[in-house]
């Protein structure tokens, strides 16, 4: 099982979003046959099993094990994920384009890029699972409180100039290219 799973198809997302199979998916943190599931949930085990085949359809649920009952086979599933994230490019084959956003200072520039970031970095960690490679990725992540906008103003300069100063002296033609995103966005409240 997967950590997280970026789900790029829009037939996917189609099947993930549904809410009883979202309900089977949660369910299905810890491995369960199709009668396990019906009783945890209360539905039957013919719709349970209707449900699971669209999930494995779509490769959301995959078999752990075979379980041998006389002359019956139980099959034992398990979501391939332990979440999921919908990837922008389910909805739109033109979403996550920062580039048809001109104001950089925007909102939607910037969600445009988190969504670019999704995306690419679902698609490079599949591709790393299926080699058996891993992923070298960097991530930082802290919270800052600015007393004014013109502090605010100031930090962005200095970050700026740091950031273009350690990618002059970092960056080399020849190099395998990364992208770099700095981001930042005012915290949400409580609750909201």
């Amino acid at each position: 099982m997967h950590d997280i799973e970026v789900i790029e198809s829009p037939q996917a997302a189609a099947t993930a979003l549904d809410p009883v199979r979202a309900r089977l998916l949660g369910e299905l943190a810890v491995p369960a046959s199709a009668a396990g599931l019906a009783a945890r949930v209360g539905i039957t085990r013919q719709k349970v099993n209707y449900h699971l085949r669209a999930l494995e359809a779509h490769g959301l649920v995959e078999l752990s094990e075979e379980r041998r009952h006389g002359g019956i086979t139980e099959r034992v599933l398990q979501a391939s994920a332990a979440s999921y994230v919908v990837s922008p490019a389910a909805v739109s084959v033109s979403a996550a384009d920062p580039d048809a956003s001109p104001d950089h200072l925007s909102a939607a520039y910037l969600v445009a890029l988190a969504g670019r970031l999704v995306r690419e970095v679902g698609a490079l960690a599949r591709r790393a699972g299926t080699s058996g490679r891993r992923l070298p990725t960097l991530t930082i992540d802290t919270r800052i409180g600015f007393r004014s906008a013109a502090d605010r103003a100031a930090f962005a300069d200095d970050l700026t100039a740091a950031v273009l100063e350690l990618a002059a002296r970092y960056h080399h033609d020849d190099g395998r290219p990364h992208r770099l995103v700095v981001a930042a966005h005012p915290l949400p409240e409580e609750g909201s």
